[in-house]
């Protein structure tokens, strides 16, 4: 079985990961450009833990102008192989309020300007994304999060918008009625990348406020959420430390075959694909691409 390395990307609000001990920045070249920035490589207890901060340190990236492909490949090369994502969103529920968290089971995507797969022309694959967060994976941040007495929800949908202009109230109240739970503008294609490359994945939505259709409370602004995400900061580093001190040495087979995503997705005959293109997926789907033919 492989090493387990915990891999964590930041969002608003998270940019530096305290805790993490025995650091030294990596910086990984990529054939699919600059990542948001330097990973910073440590460990928490005996869990290697490597941390990015999505819009780059001085929050310098837009959610639409972030290299997702760059950013799960060096995590790839880096040996992750379980990955949390930190996003702070809008909620849809009352339940849900400012400093609750939701571990995302569902996603819905709503972007359209970002690439969102490291395969095409040249080697085309599907992979499955019936179930896009690991269970495993999810119910460890769970049990931390009852460790830590963070207020949470096992379960939620939600909906990525392209940004990086927050809703209409006219797109917040559909969002609402079609029931879906909280809104942000990362989760995808990052968890659709992550599954490209078999890494198990799983988010954690800190909710920081109620998007603009709450007639009660005030529309989102950036002076908000930026509270609230700095609240939620010192709460995600508690629960990512918990979940790193609990993590196995060894890595869990994903129940849902996130691990082995690749496993028959590839279409394109051996013949038929691009050299250029294979060179780039070395990282990402190595372990299919160099299997022997049977």
């Amino acid at each position: 079985m492989a090493k387990a390395v915990l891999g964590i990307i930041g969002g608003s609000g998270v940019y530096d990961l305290p805790g993490l001990e025995d650091i030294r920045e990596m910086r990984i070249d990529s054939p699919w450009g600059e990542p948001s920035d330097v990973l910073r490589v440590g460990r928490i207890g005996r869990t290697e833990v490597a941390f990015l901060p999505r819009h780059g340190r001085g929050h310098r990236l837009s959610p639409s102008d972030i290299n997702y492909r760059a950013n799960i490949d060096v995590m790839k090369r880096a040996g992750v192989t379980d990955l949390i994502s930190v996003s702070a969103c809008g909620s849809f529920k009352d339940e849900y309020y400012p400093g609750f968290f939701v571990l995302v089971d569902q996603y819905v995507d709503r972007t359209h300007r970002r690439e969102s797969s490291f395969f095409g022309r040249g080697c085309v694959a599907h992979v499955p994304m019936a179930h896009p967060v690991g269970p495993l994976l999810r119910q460890r941040i769970a049990d931390a999060a009852v460790a830590e007495k963070i207020p949470f929800s096992l379960n939620g949908t939600l909906v990525c918008i392209e940004g990086p202009q927050f809703s209409t109230y006219a797109e917040s109240i559909t969002y609402k009625n079609l029931g879906y739970d909280v809104i942000g503008m990362t989760a995808m294609p990052e968890a659709k990348l992550a599954r490209e490359a078999e890494i198990t994945y799983a988010t954690v939505a800190m909710v920081t406020d109620y998007d603009c259709w709450h007639e009660e409370h005030d529309d989102v602004d950036v002076a908000s959420v930026v509270a609230v995400a700095h609240q939620n900061a010192r709460k995600v580093a508690g629960l990512i430390a918990r979940v790193a001190r609990d993590f196995p040495a060894e890595h869990e087979p994903c129940p849902v075959g996130s691990d082995r995503a690749l496993d028959g997705a590839i279409m394109t005959a051996p013949s038929a694909r691009d050299p250029e293109l294979l060179k780039k997926l070395d990282a990402v789907a190595g372990r299919v691409l160099k299997a022997p033919a049977t």
